[in-house]
């Protein structure tokens, strides 16, 4: 695998970046610096990426866990890995991550956007691949007694769907559950984070990833655009997703064997 990526292209106009501040300089560069942590360190294992190249625009809905977002970037490694031409996946972050100081304009220029209403109708409008982890910060920082169980499972991936007549495809991630377990969560709301971890250890545990990604869910046959107003609606279209995830997760703990095998 070329430590560069040749067919990458995005549209930057003549500006060098996109209007959320996407750089293919930058992506390149990023995905270069997490080959060895994928490769090396994770030893990622992936399983039915190359049904997102040629997909249009989709929403990646995956479960969310580790207590540092490690998983979102090997999602983000793995799709620019296993498509052809190169999918930039835009992971959709949650409000308070255009605060952080540093890694903010990092985000941006691999990908990242504040999940507004304007930014995803943008997006999806233009044949993007959206990554929404519906557990936000509930997953991430789930205790480790609770892994592989799904958090209260956000609906507003379902409700994007629906309004823009796209597919989403279900995502279970395998072993970052088990990364770096929490002791506690300390009531500190630094930058607007809604709280501070404190994890086990002071790197993440080189534990296995796999991650598979499931059929693509189409929900256009059931829901036409104005059903993203109806609150039953997107709430049956979320449980849909919320079930195949979970299904990909059990068939992935059966699959597996062992934390770091």
């Amino acid at each position: 695998m070329p430590d560069v990526l040749p067919d990458l292209t995005i549209a930057d106009a003549p500006h060098g970046y996109d209007p959320f501040g996407l750089c293919a300089d930058a992506v390149r560069k990023a995905y270069r610096a997490t080959r060895p942590i994928y490769d090396h360190w994770f030893r990622v294992r992936s399983y039915g990426a190359e049904r997102l190249s040629h997909l249009g625009a989709a929403i990646l809905a995956a479960n969310h866990s580790g207590t540092l977002p490690i998983d979102g970037v090997m999602i983000w490694h793995d799709v620019l890995r296993h498509t052809h031409p190169p999918r930039v996946p835009r992971p959709i972050a949650d409000v308070f991550v255009p605060n952080l100081p540093f890694v903010s304009l990092a985000y941006a220029r691999t990908g990242v956007v504040a999940g507004s209403r304007g930014n995803v109708h943008h997006l999806l409008h233009h044949g993007e691949l959206l990554l929404i982890f519906p557990e936000g910060t509930g997953g991430i920082g789930k205790p480790i007694a609770k892994r592989y169980q799904l958090q209260r499972w956000n609906v507003g991936h379902a409700e994007l769907a629906i309004r823009h007549q796209v597919p989403v495809v279900p995502v279970a991630v395998i072993g970052a559950e088990e990364q770096m377990p929490q002791l506690a969560r300390l009531p500190i709301r630094a930058f607007g984070s809604p709280y501070l971890p404190v994890p086990a250890t002071l790197v993440p545990l080189p534990v296995r990833y796999h991650i598979h990604y499931g059929e693509p869910l189409d929900f256009r046959d059931r829901y036409a655009p104005d059903r993203a107003d109806d609150p039953a609606s997107t709430e049956a279209a979320a449980a849909e997703v919320k079930d195949a995830v979970a299904a990909l997760i059990r068939r992935g703990l059966a699959l597996r064997d062992g934390v770091f095998a």
